[in-house]
C-alpha cells in the first residue's frame, strides 16, 4: 500500500514564510528575551543597585507623611510635590517624587529622621531604560510599532515552525522531543534549532499574549473594547453620584492595566480646607491598600487623591479616588471589581513580569526566554550553514494557486491582528512581485 505524501506546496509555502519571519524579526525577539530576562529579577536587581537609598535602620516612631514632605521641599523649594510612596516596611525609606527643572527626581528620605538619602533622576534608573528598549526599542512610538509587530510575527513563526517540526513518522520521536546527536552536524543544528522550539513554543506564546494589551496599537484597542464591553471594568464603579472629568486614570498616576481607561472623578472645592498628607495615609491604612501603594498628588483645585496599588500578585490590586477636599472615597476599583478580561490581563501581566509566584515564576519566565535566545540563535546559524553564496537561500515558492490554504491563515492572523495584516501585504507583495521575478530574470539570463 502507498503511503500518502505531504502537500509539498503547502510545505514550501509554510517554510519560506517561516524563513522570512525569522530573518526579519529574530533580531528584535533576541532583543526582546534578552531585555525580558533582564526586567524578571528587576526587584533584586534595584535592591542591590539602590541599597543605600532604600534601607533605613528603624528607630522608634515614624514622622508623619506631612512632614517628610515639608523636609523635601526645604531641600528643593522650587519644586512640585507629585507623588508620595511610604516604605513597604519598617526598614524601608520613603520615596518621594518631584519635578524640577523639567526632571522628574525621586527623593529618598529617612521616615525616622526626616534626613534625605539621596536622590535618582528617573530618567537614570537601569530598570526604567531596560524597561523602555523592552517595549519600545528606545524609539518612541516606531519603537513600540516595531516590537508588537516583531511579537506578532513570532506568532507566525510559532504557527509555521510547529507544522514543520510536525513529526511525518510518528513512531520515532527522536528529532522531535529530544535531538539527534549521532546522525551528523547538519541534522544536529537542525535539531537543536526544532526541538527546544517546540519544548518553549507554549511558553513563548503566553509571553507574547500576555505582553501585546501593553502595546500601544494592539493594546490600545484591545483595552478599548474591554471598557466599552463592560469586560474590562464595569460601566458604573463609583460610590455615589460623583462628577467625572475628561481625564483618564492613566493619564494621572501609574495604575493596574484595568484601571487605565477609569474616568478620574473631580472633588468639590466649595468651602473646603485640603486634606494633609497624613490624613491621607489613615485613608489608605483604613481601605486596606497593599503596603506597595503610592499617593499621587493633584496639582489642580479640582484634582483628586489617586491611591495606586500595583503589586506582585495581581489579585491585591487597588485603585482609589479620594477627594481631596472631604476625604471623601468617590471611586474604590479593585481586582474583585474586575471584568472577566480585566482578571485575565492582570493575571497575565503579573505572570509575564515574574512576580506572580516570586522565585518560582522568575526561573520558569527567565528558561523560556533562554529558549528564545537559542532557538533565535540555532536558527541563524542554521541559515547561515545551508546559505548559498548568492541569495538568500530562501525555500522556492509554489505557485499562488497551492497557497490558499495558507493565505487563509494569514488573513486570519491579519484581522485579528491588523498592524501584523497589513505588514504581511507588503512582504508577500515584494516576495511575489520583486523576488519571484528577480529569481525568473536571472535563469532567463544565465541560460
Amino acid at each position: 500500500m502507498e503511503t500518502k505524501q505531504p502537500n509539498t506546496s503547502l510545505y514550501r509555502t509554510i517554510w519560506r514564510w517561516h524563513f522570512y519571519a525569522g530573518i526579519i524579526f529574530a533580531p528584535f525577539l533576541i532583543i526582546l528575551a534578552v531585555t525580558g530576562s533582564i526586567y524578571l529579577f528587576k526587584t533584586q536587581i534595584e535592591q542591590v543597585l539602590y541599597q543605600d537609598y532604600q534601607e533605613v535602620t528603624p528607630q522608634g516612631d515614624e514622622l508623619p507623611a506631612s512632614q517628610q514632605i515639608e523636609k523635601v521641599k526645604k531641600l528643593y523649594p522650587d519644586a512640585v510635590v507629585t507623588k508620595y510612596h511610604p516604605g513597604e516596611n519598617p526598614s524601608r525609606s520613603s520615596e518621594i517624587s518631584i519635578t524640577t527643572n523639567n526632571e522628574s527626581l525621586t527623593i529618598f528620605i529617612d521616615p525616622y529622621t526626616g534626613k534625605s538619602i539621596g536622590e535618582l533622576n528617573d530618567e537614570d534608573r537601569i530598570m526604567n531604560k531596560i524597561e523602555e528598549i523592552h517595549g519600545e526599542l528606545m524609539a518612541g512610538t516606531l519603537g513600540d510599532r516595531m516590537v508588537e509587530l516583531a511579537a506578532c510575527w513570532a506568532l507566525v513563526l510559532i504557527v509555521s515552525g510547529l507544522y514543520l517540526w510536525y513529526p511525518k513518522n510518528k513512531l520515532n520521536l527522536s528529532g522531535v522531543l529530544f535531538p539527534r546527536i549521532n546522525k551528523g552536524k547538519n541534522t544536529f543544528r537542525r535539531d537543536l534549532h526544532a526541538v527546544p522550539a517546540f519544548w518553549i513554543s507554549g511558553g513563548m506564546l503566553f509571553l507574547i499574549m500576555t505582553g501585546l494589551p501593553w502595546s500601544g496599537f494592539w493594546g490600545s484597542n484591545f483595552q478599548s473594547v474591554a471598557t466599552h464591553s463592560g469586560f474590562g471594568y464595569p460601566p458604573s464603579i463609583w460610590i455615589g453620584s460623583a462628577p467625572t472629568s475628561l481625564i483618564k486614570t492613566k493619564d494621572i498616576a501609574d495604575v493596574p492595566w484595568a484601571a487605565e481607561n477609569l474616568d478620574v472623578p473631580i472633588s468639590d472645592i466649595q468651602g473646603f480646607i485640603p486634606l494633609s498628607m497624613d490624613d491621607v495615609v489613615t485613608i489608605a491604612n483604613r481601605e486596606g491598600m497593599h503596603p506597595s501603594y503610592s499617593i499621587n498628588i493633584p496639582q489642580e483645585p479640582d484634582g483628586v487623591y489617586t491611591l495606586s496599588a500595583f503589586p506582585p500578585q495581581a489579585q491585591d490590586e487597588a485603585t482609589i479616588h479620594i477627594d481631596q477636599y472631604s476625604g471623601a472615597v468617590l471611586a474604590d476599583y479593585r481586582y474583585d471589581h474586575y471584568g472577566l478580561i480585566g482578571k485575565i490581563v492582570a493575571w497575565g501581566i503579573t505572570l509575564h513580569k515574574g512576580t506572580q509566584f516570586g522565585v518560582i515564576n522568575q526561573m520558569i519566565s527567565l528558561l523560556i526566554c533562554l529558549g528564545i535566545m537559542l532557538v533565535a540563535f540555532s536558527g541563524f546559524s542554521l541559515w547561515w550553514k545551508r546559505k548559498p553564496k548568492k541569495g538568500l537561500g530562501a525555500p522556492k515558492a509554489p505557485p499562488i494557486k497551492n497557497m490558499k490554504f495558507f493565505l487563509f491563515l494569514l488573513i486570519g492572523l491579519g484581522i485579528l491582528f491588523p498592524l501584523v495584516g497589513s505588514s504581511l501585504i507588503v512582504v508577500w507583495l515584494i516576495d511575489w512581485l520583486m523576488i519571484k521575478r528577480i529569481s525568473v530574470v536571472k535563469k532567463f539570463l544565465n541560460a
